[in-house]
């Protein structure tokens, strides 16, 4: 009798089975394979310029480097990059992209959340484009956790961008970041997030985290610039004892600190606290960047930043602050601290962020170091030196092509014709 039970259940699931049978699996998208045929192919550690050299990419992450006369793999999508020179996505190590030209208390009074996640997104797509594949966002000025959620949408392929590390809204102390001046009876927004003392900053390191941060950053010093480019009241912002417990809040979830210091008493504490970069370091001597450099701080001055209030305000105080910057650069150089690449775009159009390369050169950087800057360095700044940051096996597929030769003209790579990352072309010839 239970056999004839178990006859009879197997028949019916027999019957049944194709009923509820799930449908057969699609096949497996083909993984595409990409041979890019460089003019000539910069190798970022050697200074080598490789002519005719293959890349051969396949999905998002380079396979091999083949010289002009290697096989290319059959059914390849080719690039033909012929006439320009190849070299790895550059990184911009300070960018905002939620700031925008113009007036700050216009875009933080008036201006939406959501028009300004839109302007960033459309900033974000003007870096790329400008063959920008990483940056490092360091604080979205009033646009609380936005730029979290904008690399997130990069990385989840709604909208065109680099990839990104963000620092959300960064934070400073009770007087000591815009908006400020209005009276005392107004609440208005600032453009970080204000706390005080130790357990106050500790609060806001843990919040800021919570919302998406991957780095902290904090204004060591704050100034005033008056429009022809006075400082006035530059002030150290924090106690010692409030930049230890914020570095020591952030490393707790291994997170790294930026801290923003024009002068060296700022400095001297943030180095003591164990910051990761400084930004900035207009008017920095000797005895604090030998601190720096003792310690593996990386130096991000951002020299286009103040060229460009220059340019646009060229006045003898603008200038001092320029040439003070400059000396403090190639003092800098000439110590052989870790200079990192990054522009502080959002001042200015990003699109004008590779101008960084071009003011470091003028300042006495080699070429090759500048592009090194861009890439080598700040991928060991941000920790994806493993990822990117040059044209290597395993690698992700992160190219650009210029128009001219980098190393004998570095306006070159403000001349960006071709831009892949992750192995998608994203601009073409």
């Amino acid at each position: 009798m239970k056999n004839a039970v178990r006859a009879a259940l197997l028949l019916v699931a027999s019957a049944a089975g194709p009923a509820f049978a799930a449908p057969p699996a699609a096949p497996p998208a083909p993984i595409r394979t990409t041979v890019i045929r460089c003019g000539r192919l910069l190798d970022v550690r050697t200074g080598a310029l490789k002519e005719g050299a293959q890349v051969i990419v396949v999905g998002d992450r380079i396979e091999r480097v083949l010289d002009a006369s290697g096989k290319a793999p059959d059914g390849a999508i080719v690039q033909d990059l012929s006439a320009y020179t190849v070299l790895p996505g550059l990184i911009d190590a300070h960018t905002h992209t939620f700031l925008q030209p113009g007036d700050y208390d216009v875009q933080l009074l008036k201006q939406s959340l959501p028009r300004r996640t839109l302007q960033a997104a459309n900033s974000a797509r003007a870096m790329l484009l400008a063959g920008f594949t990483a940056i490092r966002d360091l604080e979205t000025e009033g646009g609380m956790f936005g730029d979290a959620a904008l690399r997130d949408a990069i990385t989840d392929g709604i909208t065109p961008g680099p990839r990104m590390q963000v620092a959300t809204r960064a934070i400073s102390t009770t007087g000591n970041y815009a908006l400020l001046g209005y009276a005392p009876g107004v609440a208005v927004p600032k453009g970080v997030q204000i706390a005080d003392g130790p357990w106050e900053i500790r609060k806001a390191v843990r919040e800021q985290i919570e919302g998406g941060a991957d780095w902290l950053k904090f204004y060591g010093d704050y100034r005033t610039f008056e429009p022809t480019g006075e400082i006035v009241d530059l002030r150290v912002t924090m106690t010692q004892e409030e930049m230890d417990a914020l570095v020591d809040e952030a490393s707790r979830r291994h997170r790294p600190v930026s801290a923003h210091c024009y002068g060296d008493e700022a400095t001297r504490a943030a180095v003591r606290a164990g910051v990761r970069s400084v930004e900035h370091g207009l008017f920095l001597d000797d005895t604090t960047l030998k601190m720096m450099l003792d310690k593996g701080v990386y130096f991000c001055p951002t020299l286009t930043a103040y060229q460009t209030s220059y340019d646009e305000t060229p006045t003898p105080a603008w200038k001092k602050v320029v040439d003070g910057h400059k000396d403090t650069f190639q003092r800098a150089l000439r110590m052989k601290l870790k200079i990192a690449s990054g522009s502080d775009a959002g001042d200015f159009p990003p699109g004008d962020a590779a101008r960084e390369l071009v003011l470091m050169v003028e300042a006495g950087m080699p070429a090759l170091k500048a592009i090194q800057a861009a890439t080598l360095v700040d991928a060991d700044l941000l920790g994806w030196q493993d990822r990117i940051g040059a044209v290597e096996p395993g690698k992700l597929a992160d190219l650009i092509a210029v128009e001219g030769n980098p190393l004998a003209d570095i306006t070159a790579v403000r001349r960006v014709r071709f831009v892949m990352k992750g192995g998608e072309v994203f601009r073409k010839p």
